[in-house]
């Protein structure tokens, strides 16, 4: 059977500050401008997630949608969704949180319990005008 990719939208909304604490107060102001924020600021996210596969010969499927979809939230968006990524997300402790490191944070969760398939690509949109592509390392 061919190899096809499936992609799967989820949603999610997240605060976070742009900082590093290594650096002055200044530099960062410098560096990541409003996204420094002392008092946060906020985002409605969009995630898409592709799993690439062999079609299922019984099912037609790739992977179960509705199965990849509990997944991702169960792994990644019940954890992140309305919360503070600097203060509460377990898998972005100690990590600057801009849209490329979320990323490949939300690869490490999601990607050793994709199956059938593998993971093929994230895309996190931050904005309508911004976002990050991921297909692993």
């Amino acid at each position: 059977m061919p190899d096809v990719t499936v992609t799967r939208r989820l949603m999610f909304n997240a605060a976070h500050r742009v900082h590093n604490p290594a650096l002055s107060d200044e530099e960062n102001t410098r560096l990541f401008g409003k996204c420094n924020n002392p008092n946060w600021h906020g985002h409605n996210y969009t995630l898409d997630v592709s799993v690439r596969g062999a079609i299922d010969p019984r099912t037609g499927y790739v992977v179960d949608l509705g199965a990849l979809k509990q997944l991702v939230e169960e792994r990644v968006v019940n954890e992140i969704d309305h919360r503070n990524f600097n203060l509460d997300v377990r898998f972005m402790q100690g990590v600057i949180p801009t849209s490329e490191n979320i990323i490949v944070a939300i690869w490490r969760e999601l990607e050793p319990a994709i199956r059938p398939g593998r993971l093929a690509r994230l895309v996190l949109w931050e904005t309508p005008n911004n976002y990050v592509e991921y297909a692993g390392e």
